[in-house]
């Protein structure tokens, strides 16, 4: 590739094209790839690096704990988790009908992977999503605050197209949890999906606020448009520490992001 393509393809922030370009040329040549043909192969090149670009940029401003991919999941050790059903939602209809999700069981039972599993196929269907604990959601709202900045993390907690709240029911939460918690919810309710896990029953959820009536209002709210998906049986990290000589499965990673000048 001569200086002055290199350097057109780059203005023109190209960057799979260029990578590509001369691999593409030989098969053409190897093949005698017409025209048409030729155009094509290398403009799905670009779209493949600006795709592969996207997703790892809606990757880190997800925020996920760590990456989880439904292939991961052993839907064998727990039989009260139906795999249709999980399957079902990472089509992502759940969220192109503004509906939302509660997981609940104890903990260890996966709600967590399947929520961060699901999150990863919503951002590779093109959705912007957001990662939070329960307890850095009220921590946001705590630490805005105190600076004025409250107005500025609900945009924040308000605009992905999935919400993904972890963790509810750990321990009892700050005061004003409630009050963070139920303006969330109340303005994405019937606008946003959002999806949240526990491992308390609903009607525990009072005492963990602190706020008997924002939790009512809460639920009110979130259950009217949301599928309740009840979880039962044993901790997988308690099935793991039994077997102390199981090699560890290395977790699968996002693809990475190309460098690029766009």
């Amino acid at each position: 590739m001569n200086e002055s393509l290199r350097t057109a393809l780059k203005k023109l922030r190209l960057s799979g094209l260029a990578q590509s370009l001369e691999v593409r040329l030989q098969e053409a040549a190897g093949h005698g790839l017409g025209h048409l043909e030729f155009l094509e192969l290398i403009l799905q090149d670009e779209l493949a690096v600006r795709s592969d670009r996207h997703i790892n940029r809606r990757l880190r401003a997800a925020q996920f704990r760590e990456p989880k991919v439904l292939e991961d999941f052993d839907f064998a050790f727990n039989p009260s988790i139906k795999k249709k059903q999980v399957y079902d939602l990472a089509t992502c209809r759940f969220i192109r009908e503004a509906r939302s999700i509660l997981w609940l069981g104890p903990p260890g039972t996966g709600k967590s992977h399947l929520c961060q599993a699901i999150g990863y196929q919503a951002i590779k269907a093109g959705h912007t999503v957001l990662y939070r604990s329960i307890f850095d959601l009220v921590r946001d709202f705590l630490h805005d605050e105190a600076l004025a900045g409250q107005d500025k993390v609900l945009a924040r907690y308000l605009k992905p197209d999935l919400l993904i709240i972890d963790d509810f029911g750990m321990k009892q939460l700050p005061k004003r949890s409630g009050e963070y918690l139920f303006e969330i919810i109340m303005r994405r309710y019937e606008v946003r999906s959002t999806m949240m896990t526990s491992n308390r029953p609903l009607e525990d959820w009072g005492k963990l606020i602190g706020d008997v009536p924002a939790a009512t209002a809460i639920l009110d709210r979130f259950l009217h448009h949301a599928e309740l998906i009840t979880i039962t049986g044993k901790s997988y990290r308690l099935k793991d520490r039994n077997n102390p000589n199981k090699p560890a499965k290395p977790e699968k990673e996002p693809p990475h992001e190309t460098e690029s000048n766009g």
